[in-house]
């Protein structure tokens, strides 16, 4: 269902999105990746015979250029996957307050750059727009603020932007992931002990799942032109029973152990001496 389809990806030099170029061009899209890692970006787009360029999702410049690049050299743009994203480390209280306010420039401003870029081109072509939120939209952790705050905004603004474009032919989704195994994922386990014993004490939807599953179910996202894409699909669950995941009672039940977790947390962020994982913060 993708043959000849033109598939744009924000976030594409490794992870989630790199993995769903792969998945689509082998199902017979040309994919277009942007990043931040040329030399990435550019061996992802050898294997998946498609294009790339260098881009940063804080850039509208940037974004409008690949876009207008694509089309000049595919003819259009079929569907968009809004996918970079980063994870700051640290609590309101200590952590950096200029990594929070970048990781909603780039999870939240970002997605909307995304869509701004490519908006025109998505109504030439009737298409699909596919908005990475996250579980995370519709739950909390303390050590997420940042985290959370943004993939709750990307969560509506995709509600927001579907009535607004559904009159002009285009589609959108959001996708909801538990957390998935990719470098972000790995470098805040590794670089946060505590935070990494929170994570494993979680119940099973949110326990960390597959890079290759998140991918199958983006790619079938953008051939059925999903509303909502769950990863695994009983997050949808906390999604209905959002009410329940953000109670008094749930404070109550994740605020007995934030209470010594949270001041061990901060004390290895300040150990640490860095706002992001390797590979969580961009440039």
């Amino acid at each position: 269902m993708l043959d000849g389809k033109v598939l744009f990806i924000t976030g594409a030099a490794r992870g989630i999105g790199a993995h769903t170029a792969r998945l689509a061009a082998a199902r017979g899209a040309t994919v277009v990746l942007t990043g931040l890692e040329p030399e990435r970006l550019a061996a992802v787009a050898a294997e998946t015979g498609g294009a790339w360029f260098e881009a940063d999702v804080t850039d509208q410049s940037a974004l409008d250029r690949a876009a207008a690049e694509t089309v000049e050299r595919f003819g259009r743009i079929d569907a968009v996957v809004a996918n970079a994203g980063i994870a700051p480390l640290g609590t309101i209280a200590v952590g950096d307050i200029e990594a929070m306010a970048h990781t909603v420039q780039v999870n939240l401003v970002g997605v909307m750059r995304t869509v701004g870029a490519t908006v025109e081109h998505l109504v030439a072509s009737r298409g699909y727009c596919l908005l990475v939120s996250s579980a995370a939209a519709f739950t909390a952790l303390p050590g997420m603020a940042a985290y959370c705050a943004s993939k709750a905004g990307v969560e509506q603004f995709g509600n927001a932007i579907r009535l607004e474009l559904r009159h002009r032919g285009v589609s959108v989704g959001t996708a909801h992931m538990s957390f998935v195994d990719t470098d972000l994922v790995r470098d805040v386990q590794e670089d946060l002990p505590q935070l990494r014993e929170t994570l494993h004490r979680l119940p099973w939807p949110f326990r960390t799942l597959s890079v290759e599953a998140c991918a199958r179910a983006f790619v079938d996202a953008i051939e059925r032109r999903r509303r909502r894409v769950y990863v695994p699909r009983v997050v949808g669950l906390a999604q209905a029973f959002r009410s329940l995941t953000v109670s008094p009672l749930s404070d109550a039940v994740i605020g007995r152990g934030a209470r010594t977790g949270v001041p061990r947390m901060e004390e290895q962020v300040r150990a640490l001496g860095r706002a992001f994982g390797r590979h969580g913060g961009g440039r």
